[in-house]
Order: C-alpha cells, then sequence, then structure tokens
C-alpha cells in the first residue's frame, strides 16, 4: 500500500508532517543518547588508562626478573591499556555517528519542507483556477447586466425613433452592440476557465498528487534505510564482545535488524488510509443565460463577427503553449536517457561509509518523472482548449460568420412572435413581458408589419424571459408582534418589535464562534442567527441543524432589505420570523426548516452590561481590565479579546470559558459568563483582589510563614484535585498562573491551554511550551496527561517555597532540560519542611506512573498542615 493512493486527503497529509516531526524527535533523542553514551565510553576509557598505569609500577621490578606471575600481570595491565584505546576509540566513533544523524536530521528537514512546498504549489494551482471561474462567473453577471439594460435602452429609442435612423439611435445602436461584444468574450473566457479548471483538477487527483506522493515516499524510505545504518554503526562501536554482552548484542542486532524501508509505514498508512479525493464538479451555470435569446449555449464556445478574431489569437496562444510543453518534454527525456546526473547537487547514498545525502539515484529519476507528468499534464489541459476552440471554429467556417448581437429586427421578430396585449392591459399587469408594451405601441402606430416586410429577411423563435413576480401585499406588510406557530417554544415565545436591535433577540448569539454554535444545536431545526467577519466585513449567518450543521449568509438587496431565497424583507427579525412561520426551506437546496430557536446561554452576556473600569494586565489574546457589572454592580476581571487576531485564536482564546463555566470549586477562579453579542469578545471571571500568585510571593517575601505557603500548597492541590476528577488537564499550572484573595486562598486560574481529556497528544508543535514547568515525557514525545501536571505543581510548591524565585536559575530551557533528561532535580529551597521537599521528589519522578495523583497529595499536604497545627 503506497502514499500516492492511501494518501491524498487533506487529513493524511497534515498527518504525514505530524509523522515527520515525531521522526524528527526520535532522531534528537537517539543523538542525545549516543552522546552521553559517548561521553561515559571516554570517562573509562580514561579510568582504564590510570589503572593500568598504576598496575604497571611496580616497586624493584628487577627483583621479579622471570617472575611468571609479575609477567602475566604486565601483560594484563597492557590489554587493560588496549581495551582502553578501543573504548576510547569507539567513543571517537560514535561521535561521528551522532554527526551523522545531525546532517541526516538536516536533510530530513530539508525534505519535510520541498515537500510541502510542492504540495501548496500544486494545491495553489487548483485553488487559484477555483477562484478564477467564480470571478469570471461574477464578470459575466457584471457583462449581462449591462448588456440588459442597453438592450431595454435601445429597445425604447428604436420605437421612439420616427424614422429608425438618427444619431441618437446610432449610438445606442452602437453601445448596444459593444455589450454585446462583451457578454458573448465573457461567455467565451468563462467556458474556457471551466474547461481548463477541469483538465487541472483531474491532473491534480490522478497524476500530481499521486505523483508527489509516491516521490515523498521514495524520500521516506531512502531516510529510513540510512537511518538503519547509523543505528547499526552505533550498535556496532557498542559491542564489548564479552560472554555477558553477546546475548544482549544478539538481541540489539536482531532488533537493528528487523528494520525494513519498505514496511516502516506499513501501519502509518493504514491508520491514515483514505478514499481518493472526490472530484470538483465545474458546471456552467445556466441561470445565466436564461433569459437571453440568441447563441450562447452552456458550456459551448459562440463563434461569431464579435468573437472569431479573439478565438483565434487565443488558439495561437494555446497552440504556442502546447508546443512549449512538447520541447520541455524532449529536453528532459534526452537530458536522462544522455545520462544519470544527480539534481541540484544530490549526493548518492552508498551504505554507511558514505555521508548523509539523501537522494540516490531512484530518488532522482523518481524526481524527473514527476515533473515529466506535470509537463505532460499541462500539455493535455492547453491542448484540450486547442481542441475545444478548433471544433468550434471548424463547425462555423470562416466565409459568412452569423451576427453577434441582435439587431432591431430581431428584437421586433421576437415581439411579433411573442403576440400582444392592448395598452390598457400593460398598464395593469405588472407581470406582462416588457417586450410586449412595446409591440403594442408599434401596432397602435401601424408601422410594424410594413417595416418586416421590407426588410425580407427571416429569423429564428425566441423566447422572452420573464421578470419575477413581485411580493404579495401580505408579505409587504410589516409584523407588530410575532408568536410561534405552537403559540411557544417551550417555555419560549418569540416576539419581534421593529424598534428592537438585532443584538437584543435571544436567538441572537453575536460573534459566537462556529465550533460553539454547532455544540449548541443539536436537534433538526434546531436555529440561532450570529454575526461574522469575512474580509474585515460584517456578515450575519442564520445556522441550522438539519443533516448535519448548515450555515446561511443573510443576503442584502440593493434596497437594503434582506433575504435568502425566498422574498426581501424590511429587518432581519422579520426575515427570520417569515422562514419559521411558513415553514419553507431557507434553500430549496439544503431544505433546511426552522423548527426551534436555540437562545443564548445564561453564561452568554451582553457587552453593554460590562463597564471596563481600568487595565491591571495583559494576556496572550488581549489586556485584562478590572470592570463592573451593570445588572448587579459586582466587580469583576473582564479578558477581552483584540479584534484584529484570526478566528483560531479568538476560538482558543474562548476555549478557557467554554472550559470554565462548568466547574465550581472555591479554588477554581470563577467564571461568570462571555461576551459575544459585540466586538471585542470577552470573558468576565470573579475578581480575585490579591492579583497574581507569584507577585503576590515576591512582594510578601519576608512576612510569609511556613504555615501560610503550606496553605497555598493545599489551596492549589485541592483546585487541582477537582480538576482531575473532570478529566481536565490545566498543561500550563504555575505561580504566575494562579491568583490569590485576601484571605491568602490560592485559585487556579489561565485555562487557555487547558484540555478536556485523559490524555492528550500535541499536534500542532511545541510552541509557546513553559519549558521549566513541563513533565519529560510532554517535552520529549508531547504526550499529556494529569501526572504531567502532577511535575508542573512539583514546581509550583518550589516556586511557593523559595517565594517566588525562578526554577532552574541561570538555565536556559535547553540546559535545564539537558540536566533534567540526567537525573538533575532542584535542590529544596530554604526553610523548606523535609516532607514537603520530599513530596517534590515525588512529583518529578521520571516515570510519570510513579507520581502521586492530586488526591494523595492533598491527603498529604492536609495531613502535614494538620500536625503543624497540633504542634502549636
Amino acid at each position: 500500500m503506497g502514499f500516492s493512493s492511501a494518501l491524498q486527503s487533506r487529513a493524511a497529509h497534515e498527518a504525514l508532517i505530524v509523522r515527520q516531526d515525531a521522526e524528527l524527535r526520535l532522531m534528537e533523542t537517539m543523538k542525545r543518547s549516543i552522546q552521553m553514551k559517548a561521553k561515559c565510553d571516554k570517562e573509562y576509557a580514561i579510568s582504564l588508562t590510570a589503572v593500568a598505569q598504576q598496575g604497571l609500577k611496580i616497586d624493584r621490578a628487577d627483583e621479579m626478573q622471570g617472575s611468571l606471575i609479575s609477567k602475566s600481570w604486565r601483560s594484563y595491565m597492557d590489554e587493560l591499556d588496549q581495551q582502553a584505546k578501543q573504548f576510547k576509540l569507539n567513543a571517537e566513533q560514535l561521535e561521528v555517528v551522532c554527526d551523522k544523524l545531525t546532517h541526516l536530521s538536516q536533510d530530513k528537514r530539508k525534505a519535510r519542507k520541498a515537500y510541502q512546498e510542492e504540495h501548496a504549489k500544486i494545491a495553489a494551482r487548483l485553488n487559484h483556477l477555483t477562484d478564477e471561474v467564480v470571478r469570471k462567473k461574477s464578470e459575466y453577471q457584471k457583462h449581462l447586466e449591462g448588456y440588459k439594460a442597453l438592450r431595454t435602452r435601445f429597445e425604447e429609442n428604436y420605437i421612439k425613433a420616427p424614422s429608425r435612423s438618427g444619431r441618437k439611435l446610432d449610438d445606442v445602436r452602437d453601445k448596444y452592440q459593444k455589450a454585446c461584444r462583451k457578454l458573448h468574450l465573457t461567455h467565451n473566457e468563462y467556458v474556457l476557465s471551466i474547461t481548463e479548471a477541469i483538465e487541472v483538477e483531474k491532473d491534480f487527483r490522478n497524476v500530481l498528487l499521486p505523483g508527489l506522493l509516491e516521490h515523498q515516499q521514495s524520500v521516506q524510505e531512502s531516510f529510513i534505510l540510512l537511518w538503519r545504518n547509523i543505528l547499526q554503526e552505533a550498535v556496532q562501536y557498542g559491542d564489548l564482545t564479552a560472554d555477558k554482552y553477546k546475548e544482549i548484542q544478539k538481541r540489539i542486532d536482531t532488533l537493528i535488524g528487523s528494520i525494513n524501508p519498505t514496511e516502516e509505514y506499513g501501519e502509518f498508512t493504514e491508520k491514515y488510509k483514505t478514499s481518493p479525493t472526490t472530484p470538483l464538479l465545474f458546471q456552467f451555470d445556466e441561470t445565466l443565460i436564461q433569459d437571453i435569446p440568441g447563441k450562447l449555449q452552456s458550456s459551448t464556445l459562440t463563434v461569431d463577427n464579435l468573437t472569431v478574431d479573439w478565438l483565434r489569437n487565443r488558439l495561437q496562444e494555446l497552440e504556442g503553449a502546447v508546443r512549449d510543453c512538447q520541447e520541455k518534454q524532449l529536453k528532459m527525456i534526452e537530458h536522462v536517457n544522455g545520462g544519470s546526473p544527480v539534481a541540484n547537487g544530490s549526493i548518492i547514498s552508498n551504505g554507511s561509509n558514505t555521508s548523509n545525502g539523501i537522494q540516490s539515484n531512484k530518488d532522482s529519476l523518481c524526481r524527473q518523472s514527476k515533473d515529466l507528468n506535470a509537463l505532460r499534464c499541462q500539455e493535455k489541459q492547453k491542448q484540450k482548449l486547442v481542441d475545444m476552440i478548433k471544433c468550434a471554429l471548424n463547425e462555423v467556417g470562416c466565409e459568412e460568420l452569423p451576427s453577434g448581437c441582435d439587431d432591431d429586427l430581431t428584437l421586433e421578430q421576437n415581439f411579433i412572435e411573442n403576440g400582444y396585449n392592448n395598452e390598457q392591459q400593460q398598464r395593469s399587469n405588472s407581470t406582462s413581458s416588457p417586450g410586449l408594451g412595446i409591440m403594442n405601441e408599434l401596432m397602435r402606430r401601424g408601422g410594424v408589419l410594413t417595416l418586416l416586410r421590407g426588410r425580407g429577411r427571416h429569423f429564428k423563435r425566441k423566447s422572452t424571459p420573464q421578470p419575477a413576480t413581485p411580493m404579495t401585499r401580505s408579505r409587504q406588510g410589516r409584523f407588530n408582534k410575532l408568536q410561534p406557530r405552537s403559540q411557544s417554544l417551550g417555555s419560549l415565545s418569540i416576539s419581534l418589535s421593529t424598534n428592537r436591535p438585532l443584538y437584543e433577540e435571544e436567538w441572537f448569539h453575536g460573534v459566537l464562534p462556529r465550533e460553539e454554535v454547532v455544540r449548541l444545536l443539536n436537534n433538526d431545526g434546531d436555529f440561532l442567527v450570529r454575526e461574522t467577519i469575512r474580509n474585515e466585513e460584517s456578515q450575519i449567518v442564520l445556522s441550522v441543524c438539519w443533516n448535519g450543521h448548515k450555515h446561511f449568509i443573510v443576503q442584502t438587496t440593493s434596497e437594503g432589505n434582506f433575504r435568502f431565497e425566498g422574498p426581501p424583507f424590511a429587518s432581519i427579525q422579520e426575515l427570520i420570523m417569515h422562514q419559521y412561520h411558513s415553514e419553507l426551506p431557507v434553500t430549496v437546496k439544503s431544505g433546511s426548516i426552522l423548527r426551534r430557536p436555540v437562545c443564548r446561554e445564561r453564561w452568554e452576556l451582553s457587552n453593554d452590561d460590562v463597564v471596563l473600569l481600568e487595565r491591571i494586565g495583559r494576556g496572550n489574546f488581549g489586556d485584562v481590565y478590572k470592570a463592573k457589572l451593570k445588572s448587579t454592580k459586582l466587580d469583576v476581571a473582564v479578558k477581552t479579546c483584540r479584534m484584529t487576531l484570526p478566528d483560531e485564536q479568538k476560538r482558543k482564546f474562548l476555549q478557557e470559558g467554554r472550559i470554565l463555566k462548568q466547574y465550581d470549586h472555591p479554588n477554581i477562579v470563577k467564571l461568570i459568563g462571555i461576551c459575544v453579542q459585540k466586538q471585542p469578545i470577552m470573558i468576565v471571571m470573579e475578581l480575585v483582589l490579591g492579583g497574581s500568585l507569584l507577585t503576590y510571593l515576591r512582594k510578601n517575601s519576608n512576612g510569609l510563614t511556613t504555615r501560610q505557603q503550606m496553605g497555598m500548597c493545599r489551596d492549589a492541590a485541592a483546585g487541582m484535585r477537582y480538576l482531575e476528577s473532570k478529566n481536565c488537564i490545566h498543561r500550563d499550572l504555575a505561580a504566575r498562573n494562579c491568583l490569590v484573595d485576601l484571605e491568602h486562598s490560592v485559585k487556579i486560574s489561565d485555562f487557555g491551554m487547558s484540555r478536556e481529556e485523559e490524555e492528550y497528544i500535541v499536534s500542532d508543535g511545541m510552541k509557546q511550551i513553559p519549558v521549566k514547568w513541563t513533565a519529560p515525557e510532554a517535552l520529549n514525545f508531547g504526550k499529556y496527561t494529569s501526572l504531567c501536571d502532577v511535575w508542573s505543581y512539583g514546581i509550583l510548591m518550589w516556586e511557593i517555597f523559595s517565594k517566588g524565585d525562578t526554577p532552574y536559575s541561570g538555565m536556559t530551557n535547553s540546559r535545564a532540560r539537558e540536566r533534567i533528561d540526567t537525573g538533575y532535580r532542584m535542590p529544596t529551597p530554604k526553610s523548606t519542611p523535609e516532607e514537603m521537599y520530599r513530596l517534590m521528589l515525588q512529583c518529578w519522578a521520571a516515570d510519570a506512573e510513579s507520581r502521586p495523583h492530586f488526591d494523595e497529595i492533598y491527603n498529604v499536604v492536609d495531613a502535614l498542615i494538620l500536625r503543624l497545627d497540633n504542634s502549636h
């Protein structure tokens, strides 16, 4: 099973990137371990040399002349010295192995980057053409509107002109013909862009993406081969050959030898196996030409006097592009047949004795094959457009081209064939064709038939478009008050006032992110209205649960009204009520029907109810303020989210509120609500007047007693015990993220990195991770459990008893990480009770399963406090 057939989806692509990151982390772990072994071997060699030199210092050696035991001893010491030299040599070779592993890691990073860039490049090509199709359609609609307007103007001037000629009529006719030309040219561009998009998308799925993935698999397997060779070298220089090591060495050789590059990704590919990507459907929008009489046909090029020159020029350009692709292919084929160069300075690997370059002859040929496939796809795409234009030109020929513009006779013939109504009917019936009114006027004057007979030409019958029926009076009426169709929605009744702002409606949820909206809509027919910001422009969205979750942008008409597919309304409230009462689908395609409005949850507050007083801090997403609630006069703390942040960051900001709203514990900071009705988004929490625990420890370092410090540790343990019972992993427990009230009680805060899972694996990199507070297994493997919080709690205890000192002071993050991996633990802070330091060391156990859980930690600290209180 290969990459090209199994890993085409976006999720599989991202999983492949994550897999490569994990392999790079594994390489770093291997490198550190081999470096440590080389260091140990060197130190052992020095010790052995010292032993041998000491053993050769035999006093009065001449007295032992001829002694067999002396000779044996000297030989033994010489062998020890030789063994020391061998250990030193092995250590030096292990350092060479580390260098190779470093180069391999660098090459692997480059290969990963090249894969990401190539994947993005071919995906961008498809996205560009998709956008181009949309743009061409938009142009089509624009020219279509201009064409219609000029056509109407031409009809009016033609009727008014007494002799069917004149300067004004000629000017109008000229503008009308130009609009026809623009429309037809735009039509052809739209058809060509759709055709090209279809070909590009087909090649993306069948050739380019599989080719890239196949090449990537070859590169990855080449890495595995080199990686195995490096490991075999490392094992070779660690073989001591003694009997007690032989069995271990045999097992190691068996394990290392079992690495098979072709099987390395078998389980990974099976796990992320997906079906081939679903083809994107590019179709001509036939609604564009429904009411256009004439020769414009869907997905068909129009060849007439307006477009023939443009088509011929376009044909020449495309034929030139096809020739260029063919020439490039020939050169590439000749280059491959003439030799086997290794492109871009790639190094050919030939076993473990060569350098760590990643490209082999196979890799180079695979890349050249991929490039050749890309050229063939380009040639095929352009050739498709060439054939389409040639076919259109051949069908018409070049002698007598059809007219590209409806002339005045064509319009008049349409009027005659469509019949006519009298003038009174035209005035009273707003649904009549606009062409009929013109025909009535011509018939009244009595000159139409004579005019037609005089021209003596024949025309094809064309249908006259009918305008949409206007809204009835009942739909135009405005409702003062709307009741639900069953008089109640549970205990909810919906009322509507034309003077009431939208943000006051209970079913309007402001800028609540889509993830939160999906969580609220559970049953078919559940709906709510929200606001979203796209391209710095606000849009109102109706979200409905109906065979999944669907989101409809409220359309604004040129008159300032609001609509979906049905009639427009003066306010969004009236539009929603109409959809609800009528029980009509929001759109015919979706079939979504509004049945039950979902009102704001109790913790969704109004922005206007929060009065910001003063800034008291700064967070990752924005400023933190002291504020007051108008409704209760309660002082609160408010975290704000900068309006310029992308939606992904806003979702992360609201994650803290989503987690906190379900927790209630005296040692967890309380959520009062979130404000999403307007910008900026805000999280409203209880105001803890003592501020940050870290700042409190540093300001009050001289006045803190051991009893108070132990009480702080107990408070933090109580809060974390509660979180552990809720399967919540905090991931950022530290003194800076705890608050202190006026009674010295500690509250856990800042849940921005928290996850409600028993085990959480980091998938978005390890950026902004607090290294000195994070457990080794989380740093090395990205694996978080509640026992990782236990490690962080040990650091928090150390901060409390050191009265706000910085952990691992004087060490960089990387240095602290290295020292921890070798077994280093921070010494006890001054005046720390022995039992509390012993608890810290238990929290810092290298094996996560050996650490105590928070329930046990709380009981230990509580018992120590009780004993301290009784002793006084």
